[in-house]
């Protein structure tokens, strides 16, 4: 199984509107972090769709280690 790329040491605050899909990158090999650029092309990664439910900053992972992807739940900094 391929592993993904660690993209970043930070999560990456992003302002997102309600009710549109972005692509996050799980593979980490994306130049566009934290979203998803096609680079996976070729392994067994794929983005993941998140919808926003408001119009609010949030954090996605930038480490794709996160057990709540795609948004950070610290494991950056483990």
């Amino acid at each position: 199984m391929d592993k993904a790329v660690r993209a970043s040491d930070t999560p990456i605050g992003i302002d997102v509107e309600a009710g549109k899909h972005y692509f996050w990158c799980s593979c980490g090999r994306s130049a566009k972090q934290p979203f998803c650029d096609g680079s996976h092309a070729g392994t067994s990664f794929a983005p993941l769709k998140y919808t926003a439910t408001e119009t609010r900053k949030v954090f996605f992972c930038g480490c794709k280690a996160t057990a709540k992807s795609p948004l950070c739940d610290g494991s950056h900094s483990r």
